[in-house]
């Protein structure tokens, strides 16, 4: 996938504009800090703030255009576009540079922003149109690699440029030949048409801000993730911002440290992304986040235990070499190292998780909304570290240790109002640490729009099992009496659960259930019914009950057969005894989830769909 023209050159383009930005931000805060410029109409320091709020700024108001322009025109048009603008602000940035006209290089700075801002949704949105289903966790993990690392090397090789006797000439051939180089690979990328009805498009900068968000939020699901994702760009924020204060007065060292810590937490990011990327086994898997969240509150709490002593000399400052030689910083270069890929295992899912359930043609638009929002909380995160270590006088170790604690509470909130997370994570212990599942037929299940999955019923965990072979959320009918097992019934209560029974126990949760089969079909959603009505007995695929022809003769909607293999005999099954009433046996067991083509509703009825299920039993 990385070599292939759909990819490579997006690819280069968006890593050498991450580059080209930190290089140019990172150049101009360090020549005005350190050149002794003495023509500003203001104080260096005000400089300073100036210029993080004059990059940050364009992307609370130019978001929300910048998604609706994404959505409706060809994505590598613009792009093409976009650096090509790139070269003329950094052309124009060059000859500020060299002339040393620090006003103006503000200015282009506010530039660079404006045109980051309308980069930044179509960045993203080009990856579900661009590569298959199965590739978008790989090329959302190349991305985050690419974005931090061009981050990590802006920033050290900005320091570079401006340490060398001719700062300003070489930094403006840099940023001039980084953004000609952005242009030219951008001119490789393949068309990407919208994928909806194009729309006019009104240019309301403050106004479509709170509609993007006001937008984003009618999903709750996406909703959740763009606030978990933000949530993670107030964390970083916060370490990225007080590295060198924390070098300086905690670990007692230089410049060089505060850019290895710097690297260590980038370079964790990038493996943390491909650790994601390699046990998502080809699909968003929401299931890792935990890991990740459980990350980032450890080794977060831990850095307080880490640091070491203070040196006896109190005016010593380690250099890089006497810094990694001393065993006694590596815990705290391990946890900054591992915050990163904790870092890595928590944004990567979610961001494919927002390109998967968009709606068609709207993807731009709901990376807009969580691009204003990661910059909302970065602002925040630079007045609550203000607050507390300005105001109330704490050090930076006890705002590290707030942050790992908020990380905790922060994740507990998301996953109370999106129990999808939740059960994504049961269903992901369940497949890979408990089980071995692996699922043939991924691709059968519609990416839209209403459909039933049938499948042989064989332990009270097949709906779990069932969900994380799954992209889409599926609404489960159970028997009443497996839907209320405790613990398992809160699960399956949020998890939008249809209990059935027979007409004989109860004849109106029998027929409430056929009414809420027919409203989540209407709506689009997917399905799953277990028709032989019981768990199996011995083993063996039952007899079909009529309620699936019921259900097809009022929705003769797509039905997509479904075979379950190798849960016979584990401890949530019927074999030897009533489930849950033995010891385990069988752990990391294989399991196989095979799905077939879907048969057209009009002509399905229970007894080919359960020859379809049969046959795939026998083939797995």
């Amino acid at each position: 996938m990385l070599l292939t023209k759909r990819f490579l050159p997006y690819f280069a383009t968006q890593c050498l504009g991450a580059l080209n930005d930190n290089i140019y931000k990172n150049v101009l805060l360090l020549l005005v800090t350190f050149s002794q410029v003495n023509d500003l109409p203001i104080s260096v320091d005000m400089f300073v703030n100036l210029a993080a709020g004059v990059f940050i700024l364009p992307f609370f108001l130019f978001s929300a255009h910048a998604g609706v322009v994404a959505d409706n025109m060809d994505k590598a048009k613009l792009i093409r576009r976009l650096k090509l603008l790139e070269v003329i602000i950094m052309f124009s940035a060059a000859l500020a540079i060299v002339s040393e006209n620090y006003m103006m290089m503000l200015l282009l700075l506010f530039l660079t922003g404006s045109q980051s801002a309308y980069f930044g949704p179509v960045k993203y949105s080009l990856l579900p149109q661009a590569l298959k289903e199965d590739e978008l966790v790989t090329g959302n993990a190349w991305v985050e690699m690419g974005t931090f690392l061009s981050i990590l090397m802006g920033t050290l090789g900005a320091g570079i440029l401006v340490s060398d006797n001719n700062a300003t000439l070489l930094s403006a051939l840099t940023v001039a030949a980084l953004a000609l180089a952005g242009y030219l690979s951008s001119r490789a990328i393949p068309a990407l048409p919208p994928q909806g009805a194009v729309q006019k498009i009104p240019f309301r900068p403050l106004s479509g801000t709170w509609r993007s968000i006001q937008k984003a939020r009618q999903t709750p699901s996406i909703w959740m993730a763009i606030l978990a994702i933000s949530w993670f760009w107030f964390l970083g924020a916060t370490y990225l911002t007080q590295f060198p204060n924390f070098a300086k007065l905690h670990l007692h060292s230089g410049a060089t440290v505060v850019s290895l810590l710097l690297g260590m937490f980038s370079i964790g990011i990038a493996v943390g992304s491909f650790v994601c990327e390699r046990f998502s086994f080809g699909h968003v898997e929401l299931g890792l986040l935990p890991f990740g969240v459980l990350g980032l509150t450890v080794f977060g709490v831990d850095l307080l235990w880490a640091i070491p002593p203070a040196p006896a000399d109190a005016s010593f400052v380690y250099g890089l070499q006497t810094f990694i030689a001393q065993s006694q910083h590596y815990r705290v270069m391990l946890d900054f190292f591992m915050i990163g890929v904790s870092g890595g295992l928590f944004i990567v899912p979610l961001y494919a998780f927002i390109q998967t359930r968009s709606a068609k043609g709207e993807c731009a638009q709901a990376i807009a909304a969580n691009n204003i929002m990661n910059s909302l909380f970065m602002v925040a995160s630079a007045l609550l570290s203000m607050l507390l270590l300005g105001v109330a006088g704490w050090s930076i170790p006890q705002l590290f240790l707030l942050l790992a604690v908020m990380n905790f509470v922060v994740a507990l909130y998301v996953y109370s109002q999106v129990p999808e997370f939740t059960q994504r994570f049961i269903s992901y212990l369940l497949s890979h640490v408990m089980y071995r599942v692996t699922v043939t037929g991924r691709e059968k299940i519609p990416k839209e729009g209403a459909g039933i999955i049938v499948c042989n019923h064989v332990s009270y965990v097949d709906a779990l099992i069932i969900m994380g072979a799954s992209t889409r959320p599926i609404r489960f009918v159970m028997d009443k009496s497996i839907s209320e097992i405790p613990v398992l019934k809160y699960l399956f209560r949020h998890a939008g659960v249809i209990p059935i029974c027979s007409p004989r126990q109860s004849e109106a949760t029998y027929n409430q259930a056929f009414e809420s089969i027919h409203e989540a079909l209407v709506n689009g959603e997917l399905v799953c019914i277990f028709p032989e009505g019981r768990l199996t007995p011995d083993g063996e695929l039952g007899e079909f009950r009529p309620g699936i022809d019921k259900i097809l003769a009022r929705d003769p909607v797509p039905v997509i057969p479904m075979a379950l293999n190798g849960l016979w005999g584990s401890y949530f099954s019927h074999k030897d005894g009533h489930a849950l009433t033995t010891m385990p046996k069988r752990f990391w067991s294989k399991v196989s989830v095979s799905l077939t083509d879907a048969v057209d509703g009009q002509s399905a009825d229970r007894h080919t769909l359960r020859d379809s299920v049969s046959n795939l039993l026998n083939k797995s």
